[in-house]
């Protein structure tokens, strides 16, 4: 069994104000994303001015924050909500999905690409390498709050989360493999992946299929929610919510490729 460093998940406060690890690591996370996409943009010559790539980020902000919450909302806790509609706004006791702010930010995107008079798939591939850095961190995040733990197990590493509920057993810390997996290992692939010209879409698609594959496998680790348990006494949600996402990126990835060889 391995320690759990039980940190504190309020780094410091201002008074009232208390300033969190997690949140953090989302603006740790928008600042990657910024000055990668700026990067990206100059290297593979897409037009994307520095107001529009404020523009940008503000989007994609608020259509994390918006379809996380509500994702949450509709895919893990709807019948809670429904019950306690005042519960609906905070954020600050947590509740936020993956699933939800992808689709946020899909949805941001598409309008800020609309507006601007960009292609999806030409933001769509830019911003992709950056995603799996925001969910590395956002993992860290997870971790220091001691949520989002492990099965119980008796693997060397496991650790004790009994100050978040987690009990007196030793469990899986899961957001580290999370980390580990949907930070670092994603950030590779689609990072190889958008190192050459390949057709429009590619990396996106490429991104979608590759976390859906990884949150798919660590959820094999990850305790289910409580109040939702196994679907069907087989799947988590998160699987069942990902398991989609790897099919519909291998097809798609297919598909944009054989469109452009069509075309060439």
């Amino acid at each position: 069994m391995l320690p759990n460093p039980d940190i504190d998940p309020v780094l410091f406060r201002l008074g009232p104000i208390a300033i969190r690890w997690y949140g953090l690591m989302y603006v740790f996370g928008l600042t990657a994303a910024f000055f990668m996409i700026k990067a990206r943009a100059a290297k593979h010559r897409v037009a994307l001015s520095l107001d529009n790539l404020h523009d940008l980020i503000l989007y994609a902000a608020v259509g994390v924050i918006l379809g996380g919450r509500l994702g949450y909302i509709l895919f893990y806790n709807l019948p809670y909500y429904i019950e306690s509609p005042v519960k609906l706004l905070a954020v600050w006791e947590g509740g936020m999905s993956f699933h939800g702010g992808l689709l946020g930010v899909i949805v941001a995107v598409g309008v800020f690409c609309r507006r601007k008079g960009q292609t999806f798939y030409a933001i769509a591939d830019l911003a992709a390498p950056a995603v799996p850095i925001g969910l590395g961190l956002g993992r860290i995040g997870n971790f220091i709050n001691g949520e989002l733990y492990g099965r119980v197990t008796d693997v060397p590493w496991c650790m004790v989360f009994d100050r978040t509920g987690g009990g007196p057993l030793c469990r899986h810390p899961s957001q580290l493999y999370e980390a580990f997996l949907e930070g670092v290992l994603l950030f590779a692939l689609v990072w190889a992946v958008g190192r050459r010209s390949r057709a429009p879409g590619t990396v996106f698609w490429a991104f979608i299929a590759g976390y859906g594959a990884c949150r798919a496998f660590v959820e094999l680790f990850r305790e289910p929610d409580a109040h939702l348990g196994l679907l069907a006494g087989v799947i988590s949600m998160g699987q069942a919510l990902s398991l989609p996402m790897l099919a519909l990126g291998l097809f798609m990835i297919w598909f944009v490729q054989r469109k452009q060889s069509r075309q060439s």
